[in-house]
């Protein structure tokens, strides 16, 4: 049996974020994956080394690379309006879990659910999921950074709104990140190797 489940899951490099945005460069849903990845996996060894954790920092890295793979089918919805109220964020989780279910559909039956456990939020997976969403904020507030460097002010506001979030989630591991690692972001190529 021919399976489309990884031509459609290189797809990701087609679909561009921050689509109400002025740009200074495009990002992909395919660099943010990975970006997410690092950031998440990060966010692991911080708590497991700094503040006595046991994450697995292997599986919270793959959650991280699949977290957004269901917007291939659905795009990447503005926040503003995913979140503009509670029945359109319950509507829209329930389309994301749609388009993840095709795209499940696409592999073969006895490789579905290896691939479920990490399209699909478990319960069990509570705490790597909450990591995965601090990783994404903060790959969200990095573009924000770069953007601003770069010039654009469009991104002044959500840059706000992703530092409240972060805030507001309390995670000692992304206070870390932010405090150790963000202000790299702010440095050219020459001040970052000297």
């Amino acid at each position: 049996m021919e399976s489309g489940f990884f031509a459609m899951l290189f797809r990701m490099k087609y679909i561009n974020r921050w689509g109400l945005m002025r740009n200074t460069r495009q990002e992909s849903l395919s660099e943010h994956s990975l970006d997410v990845a690092m950031i998440a996996h990060a966010l692991g060894v911080i708590r497991n080394r700094r503040f006595s954790g046991s994450v697995d920092t292997d599986r919270l890295a793959v959650l991280a690379i699949f977290h957004d793979a269901n917007e291939i089918i659905t795009g990447d919805l503005p926040t503003p309006v995913k979140y503009h109220d509670d029945e359109l964020r319950t509507a829209y989780k329930k389309v994301e879990r749609e388009a993840s279910g095709r795209l499940l559909a696409l592999l073969p039956e006895d490789l579905r659910e290896e691939y479920e456990q990490l399209m699909l939020p478990r319960e069990e997976d509570g705490e790597l999921w909450k990591l995965v969403k601090a990783a994404d904020k903060l790959s969200a507030l990095i573009k924000c950074i770069e953007e601003e460097r770069a010039g654009n002010q469009e991104f002044k506001q959500a840059k706000l709104s992703q530092q409240q979030a972060l805030d507001a989630m309390a995670l000692p591991e992304v206070a870390v990140f932010k405090e150790e690692f963000l202000g790299g972001f702010y440095k050219t190529l020459d001040e970052q190797e000297g």
